[in-house]
C-alpha cells in the first residue's frame, strides 16, 4: 500500500517553479565553497614562506584533497539519491568551512594534509555532484543551461574569491585570511543548504519540461552504476573528465607561483587567476547555452581544442599581454566544459541512479585534479622549471579531445548528446 504523503499530488501548473529557488540557491553555495577552495594558489607562497616547504609537498595538500573529494563523490552521489542534496550539503558545509578554521592554527605539514587535505576534501565531496545532479532532476528542458547558471557561480567564485584571499593575506595575515574564509564557507552553506530540494516532486511539481508520465518512470529510468560501468561511454567520459581535471587544477594551483617567478607582484598574479574566472564565467554561459543547441559531445570538442591551443601558448609566453591571452583562452575552455558532463550522464545514463554515476566518473575528474598539480610540483622542484609541465597539458589536452570525438549515445536511451 503506498502512503499518499510519499507520493503527494503533483500540480502540473503551478504559479512558480520552485526550480528557479534552487538554481539560485546553488548558485551562492559554488561561488562560496569551490570560489574560497579555488584560491589554494594564493595561499601557496605565503606558507611556503613561512615553513620552507617544496611546492611538491605544499601543493600535495590540494592533491590528496582531490582524492579525497573524488572517494567520497561516488557515497556523496548515492546519499544525494537517497536523501537528498539538503542533508548532504548541510553536513559538507559544516566540514569545509571547519577546515577553513583548522588551516588557520597549522605548525605542521601532516596538519596540512589532514585539515586541507581530508575534512576540506570530504566536504568539498558534497558539493559539485550532488548539486548538480540535484539540478538534473529539476530541469529537463534547458538542463545544460540551468547547469551552465549554477556553474557560473563556480567561475564567478574563481573570479571573485582570489582577490579577496589576497588582500586579506597582505591586509593581514594567511592565518587570518583563513579564518575569515572559514566562517564564510560555514554560514552562507549551511544557511543556504535548508532551501534546496532533492526534486519537484517534494514540492508537488513536474521536472521543467517533464510529463506526468516521465515522472512516474524517472525511478526505474536509466542505468545503474553497475550497468553503466559495462558501458564504452562511461569510460571515454572517465578518460575526457581526467584530462580536464589535470588541466584545470594543475594551473589554478601553479599559475599564481609561476606568474610571481616570471617577475610580477603576488597581487598581478592573483589578478591573473582572477581574470581566469572571469573568463570562465562567459565559458559557462557559452557552453550550457551552446551544448542545448549543437549537443555536449561537440561542445567538448571546442572546449579540448582551445585548452589544448592555451597550454602550448603558454610555453612561449613572457609578458604580461601574453598571459593575459592565455587567461581568456583557458578560461573559457575551462569554463565551456562546467556545464557540460551532468547533463550529459543524464542523456546517456539517465537519471535513475544519476547521483551515483556522476559521483563515480567525478572521481577521476579528482584523480586528474590531484595528480595534476603535485606532477607539476615535482617537475619544477626537479627541473627549476613548468616548460615540461605545459607540453604534458597540451598532450592531455588532445587526449580528451580524441576520447569526446569518439562518443556515441548508448543503445538503451539513445538520442543526442
Amino acid at each position: 500500500m503506498v502512503n499518499q504523503d510519499d507520493n503527494p499530488p503533483i500540480k502540473t501548473e503551478p504559479r512558480f517553479f520552485y526550480g528557479y529557488v534552487v538554481v539560485a540557491v546553488a548558485f551562492f553555495i559554488m561561488l562560496v565553497s569551490i570560489g574560497f577552495y579555488q584560491s589554494f594558489g594564493v595561499f601557496f607562497k605565503p606558507m611556503l614562506n613561512d615553513f620552507g616547504w617544496t611546492r611538491a609537498l605544499t601543493s600535495g595538500a590540494f592533491s590528496l584533497s582531490h582524492i579525497v573529494r573524488g572517494l567520497m563523490g561516488i557515497l556523496m552521489g548515492g546519499f544525494t539519491d537517497k536523501l537528498g542534496a539538503r542533508i548532504v550539503l548541510t553536513v559538507c558545509g559544516f566540514l569545509i568551512g571547519s577546515g577553513f578554521l583548522l588551516m588557520s592554527q597549522i605548525n605542521n605539514a601532516w596538519q596540512l594534509y589532514l585539515f586541507y587535505g581530508v575534512i576540506i576534501g570530504v566536504g568539498m565531496a558534497g558539493v559539485y555532484v550532488p548539486i548538480l545532479s540535484t539540478i538534473a532532476r529539476w530541469f529537463t528542458k534547458r538542463r545544460s543551461t540551468m547547469t551552465g547558471i549554477v556553474v557560473v557561480g563556480l567561475a564567478a567564485g574563481t573570479f571573485i574569491m582570489p582577490p579577496i584571499v589576497d588582500w586579506l593575506i597582505y591586509t593581514y595575515d594567511w592565518r587570518t585570511a583563513f579564518i575569515v574564509v572559514g566562517v564564510l564557507v560555514l554560514v552562507v552553506v549551511v544557511i543556504a543548504a535548508q532551501f534546496l530540494k532533492r526534486e519537484p516532486t517534494q514540492m508537488r511539481q513536474l521536472s521543467n519540461g517533464e510529463s506526468k508520465e516521465k515522472v512516474l518512470k524517472s525511478g526505474t529510468d536509466g542505468f545503474t552504476l553497475r550497468e553503466a560501468v559495462y558501458t564504452n561511454q562511461f569510460w571515454f567520459l572517465t578518460v575526457m573528465v581526467f584530462c580536464m581535471g589535470f588541466l584545470r587544477s594543475t594551473i589554478i594551483v601553479h599559475i599564481v607561483p609561476h606568474v610571481t617567478d616570471m617577475g610580477f607582484s603576488p597581487t598581478s598574479a592573483a589578478n591573473i587567476l582572477a581574470i581566469i574566472g572571469g573568463a570562465s564565467i562567459l565559458g559557462v554561459l557559452i557552453g550550457g547555452s551552446l551544448s542545448d543547441r549543437i549537443g555536449g559531445k561537440q561542445t567538448y570538442v571546442i572546449s579540448f581544442i582551445l585548452i589544448s591551443v592555451a597550454s602550448l601558448w603558454l610555453l612561449q609566453t613572457k609578458e604580461m599581454w601574453m598571459l593575459y591571452i592565455f587567461t581568456i583562452i583557458f578560461g573559457l575552455s575551462s569554463g565551456l566544459q562546467g556545464p557540460l558532463q551532468s547533463p550529459l550522464m543524464a542523456k546517456l545514463f539517465g537519471l535513475r541512479s544519476h547521483g551515483m554515476v556522476f559521483g563515480a566518473t567525478d572521481t577521476f575528474y579528482a584523480i586528474g585534479a590531484a595528480v595534476g598539480p603535485y606532477m607539476a610540483g615535482y617537475i619544477f622542484d626537479i627541473t627549476g622549471s613548468y616548460q615540461r609541465v605545459f607540453l604534458i597539458s597540451a598532450a592531455l589536452g588532445i587526449v580528451g579531445l580524441i576520447f569526446a570525438a569518439l562518443l556515441r549515445p548508448t543503445k538503451r536511451l539513445g538520442g543526442r548528446i
